[in-house]
């Protein structure tokens, strides 16, 4: 008999890209509300859950894609080749439009983090027994905290951390992110540790839910995030939340939430039967890979079109801008963006196109 899968799932999916499009192509950087804004360092905002969440739909596709899979060599190779092409896209699109010096060239990014995540993750819930999976997230969110402690001093800082002093090591200074005033990159390679386990309780969500009828697993979700949130809280005494280290506070509080949330697109579309007010959102998760991609090539081409002195992107925001206060023509200029590429997915699935790698 074939695991449950409800549609609350792939609602989900579909919510982190119209979210992570929202967050990523403001009118201006200059005018956005603060929820939408990450949080500089240590903190919390609305647009710190989008990331996670991506991961966790990645772990909880992960779990159909591999309920069957067998550990061996062939399985391992797909999984290798998935992960190698996510991360080799993301530095393309760091490169791109292929003009910038490849000295100054931002090797890590999200879709490298993505990579990396899944492909880590997918190799361990493949080797161990699924009830371990909260304990082997558990393991590593530890280890990362033992690490980031051999910082000689300020370990949750952003000049000293160890996830800046590895990066610059094996990447260079000229090769990370600069955007926090020092070379500094929030999809660090140690990082990528903690992130794993954002996959795999994604995974561990979905398994869950495919053991359980709607109404169970509704409320085994909501007891679930409760004790995340709670564990998040005690964490976060001796650990910062904060998204750019992707601290272990960071973790358990954004899949807390996530479990919350999966828990009531749970209740509205597989007990209250609301499958209808759901499916935008399922329309927008069935090629997440696509439409992530497209939006940056997107927002990146509408920069590099000259409208007398400034660039497209600009001179569409500055048209709104000239009827709104800034931060509404900002944010406004954002949904419409969420707006096209849904309508884009629509095109897709309705055609029953289905982009993977």
């Amino acid at each position: 008999m074939p695991a449950n899968r409800f549609l609350a799932l792939d609602a989900l999916r579909g919510l982190a890209v119209a979210l992570m499009i929202l967050v990523n192509t403001p009118g201006s950087w200059q005018h956005v509300y603060s929820p939408l804004l990450h949080a500089s360092w240590d903190g919390f905002t609305f647009a710190d859950i989008v990331f996670p969440a991506f991961l966790f739909v990645v772990g909880a596709a992960m779990f159909y894609a591999l309920r069957r899979a067998q550990a061996d060599a062939a399985t391992f190779l797909r999984i290798a080749k998935r992960s190698a092409l996510l991360v080799l896209i993301g530095i393309l699109l760091n490169w791109f439009p292929f003009s910038g010096s490849l000295a100054e060239l931002r090797l890590p990014g999200v879709l490298q983090r993505i990579g990396l995540c899944y492909g880590i993750a997918a190799v361990l819930v493949l080797l161990v027994k699924r009830p371990h999976l909260p304990w082997l997230a558990a393991i590593l969110l530890a280890l990362y905290w033992l690490l980031l402690q051999g910082t000689a001093q300020q370990p949750y800082s952003l000049e000293h951390n160890l996830v800046r002093q590895l990066d610059l090591a094996l990447l260079g200074a000229k090769h990370l992110y600069q955007g926090f005033g020092i070379a500094f990159d929030p999809e660090g390679l140690l990082s990528t540790l903690p992130a794993v386990a954002s996959v795999l309780l994604g995974y561990y969500a979905a398994q869950q839910l495919s053991e359980r009828t709607a109404t169970a697993g509704a409320s085994w979700l909501l007891t679930a995030g409760l004790a995340l949130l709670l564990a998040a809280w005690l964490c976060s005494q001796i650990w910062p939340v904060n998204k750019a280290l992707w601290s272990g506070s960071y973790v358990l509080l954004t899949a807390g939430l996530l479990f919350w949330l999966l828990a009531g697109l749970l209740w509205l579309s597989d007990i209250k039967g609301r499958q209808l007010l759901l499916q935008p959102l399922v329309t927008y998760g069935t090629n997440p890979l696509f439409i992530y991609v497209l939006s940056w090539l997107w927002a990146v081409t509408l920069g590099l079109i000259p409208v007398g002195d400034t660039n497209l992107y600009q001179a569409l925001f500055s048209l709104l801008a000239q009827f709104l206060p800034a931060k509404l023509a900002s944010l406004l200029f954002a949904v419409a963006h969420v707006v096209w590429f849904w309508w884009l997915s629509r095109l897709l699935y309705r055609r029953n196109i289905i982009i993977r790698l």
